[in-house]
């Protein structure tokens, strides 16, 4: 079957940091672009970072630049994105998505294939 499965996400004291992980099924990640975006409660999905099909970050959240940062795996068809210092950031559903005839672009209609998205929240 071919998808996206995204693991990682919870809750997490203002200042913490977690790992969300998007690995592909079916499928290697190795040559796509992949997107992450995130969409809170009543509000507009926005496009917070993507790693281009060279390997690139590119930054669509100003905010995040210099709090989130993402890697990858190719061994293990993995993609990942770790989030620092949330605090500011408000409840939001965090998903992936992988790109093969474009690169990197905040529309999502560009992408192929989608995670399901998880959940991350701040909490004192």
């Amino acid at each position: 079957q071919v998808r996206l499965v995204q693991s990682g996400g919870g809750s997490v004291q203002p200042g913490g940091s977690l790992t969300l992980s998007c690995t592909s099924s079916g499928f290697s990640l190795n040559k796509y672009a992949v997107g992450w975006f995130r969409q809170a409660p009543g509000k507009a999905r926005e496009g917070v970072v993507c790693m281009t099909k060279n390997e690139e970050s590119d930054y669509y959240l100003e905010s995040a630049e210099g709090r989130f940062t993402i890697s990858r795996d190719n061994a293990k068809n993995t993609e990942y994105l770790q989030v620092n210092n949330l605090k500011l950031d408000g409840p939001a559903v965090y998903a992936c998505a992988a790109a093969d005839d474009y690169d990197c672009s905040k529309s999502t209609s560009l992408y192929d294939y989608y995670g399901r998205g998880t959940q991350v929240a701040v909490s004192s």
